[in-house]
C-alpha cells in the first residue's frame, strides 16, 4: 500500500500540486534537439539540472543520453551565466565538434535573466564558434508549463533559426511530430513512404534513441533531421503538425516564416486518428492511399469487431501529456470503453478541456477531467469511482498498485518496461498493437480472478 494515504476527500488547491503529472521544460528541449542530426543539446543551468534531464531520458529509452551543461555555481548563480556559456561553446566545439549547440534555459538563467542570442552572438564575435556550425536557443523556465512546452519551444526554435524560403516550392510535405515515441516517429515516416509521399520530419529522434548496438562508438547516431533538410522546410508544399500542444507553435511560424501552409491535426492514434493523417496526406502531397494502408485499416477494423466484446463498456482512467490523452480518449471511445478520470499534468487551455469534454460526451456517465491536473486527484477520483483500468506513465503503477487495478504503461516517462522505443502506437499496425496490450492486461486479471470453476480455456 504505497499511497495507503491518500484521502478520498477531494480539496481544492490551487497552489499545491502533489505527485505531478509532468516534468519540466528542458527536458522536452533536450528532446527535441536529439531529432537533428549531429547536434548536441546543451542546458544553460546547473549541474544538477543537467543531470536529471539526461537521465529521466535514459531511464526512458535505455539509451546514453549525450548533452552538455553551463555548469553554474555561486559566481554564475549571482553575476549571471555568460562567462560559462562562452567557455562551452569554446569546449564543446574544440572537443565534441557538432554541426549543432541547442542551448535551452533552466530556471536559474531564466531568473538570473541571460541574454542567450547576446552571448552568442559575442562567442562568434570572440572566434569560439567556427563557421559552418551553429548555435541555436529556446528559453525553457522550468516554473512555466512543462515538458511539453520545452519541446514546443525547441521545434519553433529550429523553424526559427533554420528555415528558409528560396522562393522554389518543392513537392515535399513537412512532417511535425509531436514528444512520442522513436518508433511513432519512424511508423509515421512509414506510412508517408509507403503513400510514395516525399516528405521532411523534424525532429525526428529515429535511429537515435532506439539505433542499432553496432560494437562502434559514434558521438552522433546516424539518425535526426540534417541541417540541409531544415532549410528546406521553408521550401516545402505544406506542413502537417500532430499533436497542438507539441507542433501548433512551429507550423505557425514556418507558415508565417515562409508561407508554407500547415494543417494541425490530433495524434495519429486509433482508427479516427489514423485516418484523419493518411486523408490529409494524401490531399496535401496528392497521392492515393496505397494497397497496403489498407490492408492495415482492415486489420484494425476486424480486431476492433473481434475483440469489441472484451472492450465494450470498460471504464477507464487516463492521465498523461495533453495530446496523448485527447488520441488516446478518441481512440477508448471508438472502442466503446468509457474514460471516466481523465488528467493532465500540462496546461493546454480551455479549448483543448472543451476538445475533451466533446470526446466523452456521449459515453453515459459523467466523466472528471482536470487539466492541468495531478495524480493524487487522480488517485482519489479512482478511490471514490473505481475503474476498470489504468492507462498512463510509469508512476501510475503505484496507484494501480493499491487499488488493484490493471496498469497499461503509455506515455513519458516509462522507467520500468521495454519496447516503447520500438514498437509504435500509432498508425494503423500501432493501434492493434495498443489494443492488444489493453486486452492482454484485461484478460490476465479474468484469468487471476477466476475460480476454478469459472476457469477457461478459451476467453
Amino acid at each position: 500500500m504505497l499511497l495507503r494515504h491518500t484521502p478520498t476527500e477531494i480539496k481544492e488547491r490551487k497552489a499545491l500540486t502533489v505527485n505531478p503529472a509532468k516534468t519540466c521544460q528542458p527536458i522536452g528541449a533536450m528532446y527535441a534537439s536529439l531529432g537533428i542530426h549531429g547536434c548536441l543539446p546543451h542546458s544553460h543551468g546547473s549541474q544538477g539540472c543537467y543531470a536529471y534531464h539526461r537521465s529521466a531520458l535514459t531511464r526512458h529509452f535505455k539509451e546514453p543520453v549525450a548533452a552538455a551543461t553551463s555548469a553554474f555555481t555561486e559566481g554564475a548563480s549571482v553575476f549571471g551565466g555568460q562567462a560559462n556559456l562562452l567557455q562551452s561553446i569554446d569546449n564543446i566545439f574544440t572537443v565534441y565538434n557538432p554541426d549543432v549547440i541547442a542551448v535551452h534555459t533552466t530556471c536559474l538563467s531564466e531568473t538570473i535573466g541571460d541574454d542567450i542570442p547576446q552571448i552568442v552572438a559575442k562567442a562568434r564575435a570572440d572566434g569560439k564558434a567556427p563557421a559552418g556550425k551553429y548555435i541555436i536557443h529556446a528559453n525553457t523556465p522550468s516554473y512555466v508549463g512543462s515538458h511539453v512546452t520545452g519541446y514546443s519551444n525547441m521545434v519553433k526554435a529550429m523553424v526559427d533559426y533554420f528555415s528558409t524560403s528560396t522562393g522554389a516550392k518543392t513537392k515535399a510535405v513537412n512532417l511535425i511530430p509531436g514528444f512520442v515515441e522513436p518508433s511513432d516517429m519512424a511508423e509515421i515516416q512509414r506510412i508517408a513512404e509507403v503513400m510514395g509521399v516525399p516528405y521532411i520530419m523534424f525532429p525526428d529522434t529515429s535511429k537515435v534513441l532506439n539505433g542499432p548496438l553496432t560494437g562502434k562508438y559514434k558521438m552522433f547516431p546516424d539518425g535526426g533531421t540534417t541541417i540541409e533538410d531544415l532549410h528546406m522546410t521553408g521550401d516545402s508544399k505544406g506542413t502537417i503538425a500532430l499533436g497542438r500542444t507539441c507542433t501548433m507553435a512551429a507550423a505557425r511560424a514556418l507558415d508565417s516564416k515562409c508561407k508554407v501552409p500547415c494543417e494541425i491535426l490530433d495524434l495519429p492514434i486509433g482508427l479516427q486518428g489514423t485516418d484523419e493523417f493518411v486523408d490529409k496526406l494524401r490531399l496535401m502531397a496528392g497521392v492515393n492511399v496505397p494497397d497496403v494502408l489498407n490492408l492495415e485499416r482492415g486489420q484494425l477494423v476486424d480486431c476492433i469487431s473481434d475483440w469489441h466484446q472484451y472492450l465494450y463498456g470498460k471504464r477507464v482512467g487516463v492521465v498523461g501529456d495533453p495530446d496523448q490523452v485527447l488520441a488516446l480518449t478518441r481512440f477508448l471511445v471508438s472502442l466503446d470503453m468509457k474514460p471516466v478520470h481523465i488528467v493532465s499534468g500540462s496546461p493546454a487551455g480551455k479549448k483543448y478541456v472543451k476538445a475533451l469534454e466533446e470526446v466523452v460526451a456521449d459515453i453515459g456517465e459523467e466523466v472528471n477531467i482536470k487539466v492541468p491536473g495531478d495524480m493524487l486527484l487522480f488517485h482519489q477520483w479512482i478511490k471514490n469511482d473505481p475503474v476498470d483500468l489504468i492507462i498512463g506513465n510509469t508512476y501510475c503503477k503505484y496507484i494501480a498498485k493499491d487499488e488493484d487495478i490493471p496498469f497499461v504503461r503509455h506515455g513519458f516517462p516509462i522507467y520500468d518496461r521495454m519496447g516503447h522505443s520500438y514498437f509504435s502506437t500509432m498508425g494503423y499496425r500501432g493501434a492493434m498493437r495498443l489494443m492488444e496490450q489493453i486486452l492482454g492486461v484485461l484478460m490476465d486479471r479474468q484469468d487471476r480472478d477466476a475460480t476454478d470453476i469459472t476457469m477457461e480455456l478459451v476467453m
